[in-house]
């Protein structure tokens, strides 16, 4: 019991070094997502209650102040300090931070994910558990172990002294990767990195519904593209992703729009024809359904804020 509590301690000592950190690192340069130094390392920050929309990328993303939660498909996960999130396939997400203020910022520490570096040290990791190659869910949600927290720090620390980066900074890395693979979830995070794995199968689809979302779809291809049978695919693509294929291109359709008309400026009618919509009436319903307000009320709220 003492040395749990000694554990707890020195995660939570952890979390508010790397707090302080990910504040001064981000202090002058507003909310949002900053990179660092470290190719792969950036930092998060918002400094009040918002909602973004967005397509996460696979990553490791520890939270070390304030609370969200996201939606995934009609799934909801909470967090906060001393959690982490991983993303293991991209994946369209509604983020809402929940515990944020000036004083107080939402801050988070995060690691993009290479399947490419995973690759090459997975062979050598036993995994923690025989798991058969069944699908996982691509985003979960787990509470932060102290080697993993140390690792985090170390990485961070890095950025005060720039000359040990090119050497130090891919060692560490690979020691997360360690740490994560050898962890809870490290059947998931393996699938990620494992040649023909039904994980990496979806991602093969995902990346080329990325590429042409605007176009009809037909699960049938999309299951020849997963070498799988079409009833075998979409089990599989919504254990992963928790929606069905044709959700999971709405979303992308639906974000896509919100872009162009807040970035280009392009009206409703013309965003909804750009992304593959054939009639405004439609969009403009799952756009409200989607973002909770018509799509011109909505790009005004964002603007205003």
């Amino acid at each position: 019991m003492k040395s749990e509590t000694l554990k707890l301690d020195a995660i939570a000592s952890h979390c508010t070094e790397l707090a302080a950190r990910a504040a001064r690192h981000t202090d002058d340069k507003g909310n949002g997502v900053h990179p660092t130094e470290i190719a792969q390392l950036e930092f998060i920050r918002d400094d009040a209650s918002s909602t973004v929309c967005s397509i996460y990328e696979p990553a490791l993303a520890i939270i070390v102040q304030g609370k969200k939660k996201i939606l995934l498909g009609e799934e909801t996960y909470h967090y906060g300090a001393a959690q982490s999130l991983v993303v293991s396939v991209e994946l369209p997400v509604r983020g809402f931070i929940v515990e944020a203020t000036p004083d107080k910022p939402y801050l988070g520490v995060l690691l993009k994910l290479s399947p490419l570096q995973l690759c090459d040290i997975v062979a050598q990791v036993q995994p923690r558990t025989e798991t058969k190659d069944g699908s996982c869910r691509g985003l979960f949600v787990s509470e932060m172990d102290l080697p993993l927290m140390d690792c985090a720090l170390r990485l961070t620390q890095l950025l005060d002294t720039p000359q040990d980066i090119p050497f130090l900074a891919p060692m560490i890395i690979r020691e997360i990767y360690y740490r994560l693979l050898t962890g809870e979830h490290g059947g998931a995070i393996r699938q990620i990195a494992t040649s023909g794995s039904n994980m990496q199968r979806i991602a093969s689809v995902i990346k080329l519904l990325k590429t042409d979302f605007t176009q009809s779809l037909r699960v049938e291809a999309l299951a020849e593209q997963a070498n799988m049978a079409a009833s075998s695919f979409h089990r599989h693509f919504k254990a992963v992703t928790s929606m069905s294929p044709l959700q999971y291109q709405k979303q992308l359709r639906l974000l896509e729009a919100r872009r162009l008309m807040l970035a280009e400026d392009t009206d409703a009618t013309q965003a909804a024809y750009q992304v593959g919509y054939e009639s405004p009436s439609q969009f403009s319903r799952e756009y409200s359904r989607m973002f909770g307000a018509p799509p011109l009320q909505d790009i005004q709220q964002l603007r205003i804020a």
